[in-house]
């Protein structure tokens, strides 16, 4: 959870900062820094649990299985 929050802090000042700077608006800039990151940063912490399942043994290699053959019929249906 920690490097969730890191995350957070990081992600509000960055989109802060671009907000004020396109509309030089402290209002504009506060609004974007506070909706846009806790919106993404909620989506990170499900992201980083998913990639997490991923990473276990076995999971990787089925998702990689699942990939190719998605591809494979996709190249197939495009010719």
């Amino acid at each position: 959870m920690t490097k969730t929050l890191t995350f957070a802090v990081m992600h509000f000042s960055i989109a802060f900062g671009v907000a004020y700077l396109i509309t030089g608006s402290l209002l504009v800039g506060g609004l974007v820094a506070i909706v846009e990151p806790a919106i993404n940063t909620i989506a990170f912490y499900f992201h980083e649990k998913i990639w997490n399942k991923i990473e276990r043994p076995g999971t990787a290699a089925a998702l990689s299985k699942t990939l190719q053959s998605a591809s494979e019929n996709y190249a197939l249906r495009s010719m």
